[in-house]
């Protein structure tokens, strides 16, 4: 068993576990924030500007008990089929989706100019050093 154990907390401490979790964390950290974005700022100029749509309240309700106007009430009395949900969700993704387009390009476009600079010039070792000064001297006697 303690063999197990091991090999286990061998795995669990590997770098790329570690980033994996790392990442993870920072993404559903990410999630919150776009979906803020979108559900406190985007949707409410998208309802402004097409007379005051609320997509978050668009729903039918699958049973006759249904007959509350908002989602979340219509949700306690039955079954709902929540367009509106999906379409904040929808809009959600690809907000998410072009956000992290615009970083991967800006990413790629940072990398291109890396490759593009020549590297610097490796500092003359001691050896040329040497070399050049010996150069200098017998070139001052002549």
């Amino acid at each position: 068993m303690s063999k197990v154990l091991t090999e286990f907390r061998e795995f669990a401490v590997k770098g790329n576990v570690v980033d994996l979790a790392i990442g993870v964390i920072i993404g559903a950290a990410f999630g919150q924030i776009v979906s803020s974005i979108v559900t406190d700022l985007f949707m409410p100029v998208v309802g402004a500007v097409f007379g005051g749509l609320d997509f978050s309240n668009y729903f039918v309700g699958l049973s006759s008990n249904v007959t509350a106007t908002s989602l979340a009430a219509a949700r306690e009395q039955g079954a709902v089929f929540a367009y509106g949900h999906f379409l904040t969700v929808v809009i959600n993704f690809l907000v998410i989706a072009w956000i992290l387009f615009m970083v991967v390009k800006g990413i790629n476009r940072l990398r291109r100019n890396a490759a593009k600079e020549p590297p610097a010039p490796a500092p003359p070792t001691k050896e040329e050093v040497l070399l050049t000064e010996i150069r200098d001297l017998l070139a001052k006697k002549v």
